[in-house]
């Protein structure tokens, strides 16, 4: 796992400066602590930072072909490389390393940009073709690893983090107001966009091509999504068994320690169970993350039980770590800076911490991210169908009628259901993370007021781009769809990802292998959302395998305290921050709304700790990036392994 970036000036008098691409590729020092290097070719230049995982010895970036007509920087783990190596061996090449970014700048110049459906794992690289004059960008099918990308009329510029294009002196600090919008709503900014205006990042599943002919994105892989759906069970099962087995076999392929993040819950757990099978046993590593404090709410958030029932069934070495409110809050400036942008995630702080203390023992770590996106694993879906066969029965009922039916029952809830059925899935649909509700946030937003639709339609738009590409397919596949597109890369992924290799620590994803996703998208409705529970084949796959109480548990998500917190031990952050006379929020957002929303969380009136979370890290973000007045590093205390 490592860092990249690159520069092309359009101009090819204009040569890079080393010093800067320097710069780039130290400030990502912490996704590659064990090595680095640059490549200047006049008006280009590539930079690198190493994380030694593979060809320990070997594998220092850039790797050039044969004869030195191309260069590679590459990030992430490529599974399938010692076949491919065979393969390109067989057709007359030569490799000077054992490590898989040879294979890939091998298949490239094989097959051209056609190499990256040659790759299974998870990436994002540059090839720098000296002799076409072109630079070919790629990143993986579900986006595991990021890339960014700024151009102006002088200048083209990538990296895997979003900071390391701020060095360039080019690059405008500008907020971009439609991502503002869009946060609001999803706490994240979905791709291409990010908050920053004119800043980018490359879709999952597209290559980009930057050469005399501009600046150009393609899309190569996208989930198969089809109405004619696989329904033999037995079969289907035994498939997916072989699929994930196979999954989790290729990415223990390491030449350094491996370990499990174990939440107790469906997903962590049968990839400790595969795991142990394949190892035969062998005593694996795990991890959890809990909170200190007595409250009810840090009580119920822990997940120690489930994870030490799990770790006891496979006999792990189990590792668990607690976090403070302390730690929460001091934390938040690093928080900000490693995520780049904003995005009112909070499992993102005990996901750090558990990187951190986990990189103690171990260099990569499995992790169970991607069922619940292709499986069907949260609760929203079964609620939504529900809503879905109730709208089927509105729709055909009189315009004035149905809105009548709904108040002729005097219960609120009841209403609100009734409107909801009224509208088409993808009109009600906002995917799993929500933060303000549009009332509320059209009373932030003065300037948005006069029209009262104006404040979602950022939304609608991204979301609906996606629903009109699986229009045809069930309600279900609909939603795990835009989900997949949108949910799972710019949060679930982006947060995993940056809170790793924060730590230079790195994270494999089973479940988003993507002939195992590929195989979910081509299964019936039912054999993933059944009697109202979701990851049904997986359940199935696991009888007899997990504790029968890790089975029959519900999602529950990665809890983090934050109502308690936020009311209490961060009370006063949390107006010294928000409601400052020169804070970034009262110059974008209305002071009194803004004011009430903090009274009414402290005050317990109403639960507001998902927006002001959001809020929280809008603010840290502005000061740290467009205002330069916040040093992140903030001092505290190390945490304590407590098992």
């Amino acid at each position: 796992m490592c860092g990249i970036c690159g520069i092309v000036n359009f101009n090819a008098d204009e040569p890079v400066d080393p010093g800067l691409l320097q710069r780039m590729t130290d400030v990502m020092v912490h996704r590659g602590p064990d090595d680095g290097g640059v490549y200047l070719d006049g008006n280009v230049g590539l930079g690198h930072r190493r994380l030694s995982i593979i060809d320990l010895s070997g594998g220092k970036q850039p790797i050039f072909n044969e004869d030195g007509s191309a260069v590679i920087v590459f990030n992430g783990e490529v599974y399938n490389f010692a076949s491919l190596t065979s393969e390109l061996v067989s057709q007359g090449h030569t490799f000077r390393t054992r490590s898989d970014t040879e294979a890939i700048i091998h298949a490239y110049e094989q097959h051209g940009d056609e190499c990256v459906q040659r790759l299974r794992g998870m990436f994002g690289f540059a090839i720098w073709d000296r002799a076409a004059r072109r630079m070919f960008i790629a990143r993986d099918r579900l986006g595991v690893k990021p890339i960014y990308y700024y151009q102006d009329s002088n200048t083209f510029a990538f990296a895997s983090e979003l900071k390391s294009l701020l060095e360039l002196p080019s690059v405008p600090r500008e907020l971009d107001p439609e991502a503002l919008d869009i946060y609001l709503s999803l706490r994240y900014v979905p791709g291409p966009r990010t908050m920053f205006k004119n800043i980018f990042k490359l879709q999952p599943g597209h290559t980009l091509v930057c050469d005399k002919n501009g600046v150009r994105t393609s899309k190569y892989w996208d989930v198969p999504y089809d109405p004619d759906r696989r329904a033999d069970s037995a079969t289907c099962l035994e498939e997916f068994q072989e699929l994930l087995e196979e999954s989790v076999r290729l990415r223990l392929i390491a030449e350094v320690p491996l370990g499990v993040f174990l939440s107790g819950g469906l997903d962590s757990s049968s990839i400790l169970a595969v795991m142990n099978k394949i190892t035969g046993g062998e005593r694996i590593k795990t991890f959890s993350v809990g909170y200190q404090g007595g409250t009810a709410e840090e009580q119920e958030s822990n997940e120690f039980y489930y994870a030490r029932m799990a770790a006891r069934a496979f006999g792990a070495e189990h590792h668990e770590f607690r976090v403070s409110a302390p730690d929460f809050g001091n934390f938040i400036p690093d928080l900000v800076w490693h995520l780049d942008e904003p995005m009112a995630d909070p499992s993102c702080i005990p996901l750090y911490f558990i990187s951190k203390l986990a990189r103690k023992h171990i260099t990569v770590v499995l992790s169970g991210e991607g069922a619940d996106e292709t499986l069907a694993g949260y609760s929203i879906y079964p609620k939504m169908l529900a809503l879905d066969r109730a709208h089927k029965f509105l729709a055909p009922l009189p315009s004035m009628l149905a809105p009548y039916l709904s108040h002729l029952i005097p219960s609120e809830s009841y209403r609100s259901y009734m409107r909801m059925a009224g509208l088409r899935l993808e009109s009600r649909y906002y995917g799993i993370s929500r933060a303000f509700r549009p009332e509320l946030k059209r009373q932030l937003l003065p300037h948005w007021s006069r029209d009262s639709r104006k404040s979602e339609d950022s939304v609608r738009a991204v979301l609906g781009a996606y629903f009109r590409q699986v229009r045809r397919c069930a309600p279900l596949d609909q939603m795990l769809y835009v989900d997949t597109k949108v949910w799972l890369p710019d949060d679930i992924l982006l947060k995993a990802d940056k809170m790793t290799m924060a730590n230079s620590l790195e994270l494999r994803v089973p479940f988003l292998d993507h002939k195992l996703v590929e195989f979910a998208a081509a299964l019936a409705p039912e054999l993933k959302l059944q009697g109202g529970r979701g990851k049904f084949i997986l359940r199935q796959a696991m009888q007899g395998v997990l504790p029968q109480e890790i089975l029959e548990r519900g999602k529950k998500g990665f809890p983090v305290p934050t109502a308690e917190w936020l009311r209490a031990p961060l009370k006063a952050m949390t107006r010294d921050v928000l409601l400052s006379n020169d804070s970034a929020c009262r110059t974008y957002l209305n002071a009194k709304v803004l004011e009430r929303i903090v009274d009414e969380h402290e005050r317990g009136a109403v639960k507001r700790d998902q927006e002001i979370w959001t809020l929280l890290v809008f603010e840290f973000w502005h000061r740290l990036f467009l205002e330069r007045r916040l040093e992140r590093g903030a001092r505290r205390e190390p945490l304590v392994e407590v098992a």
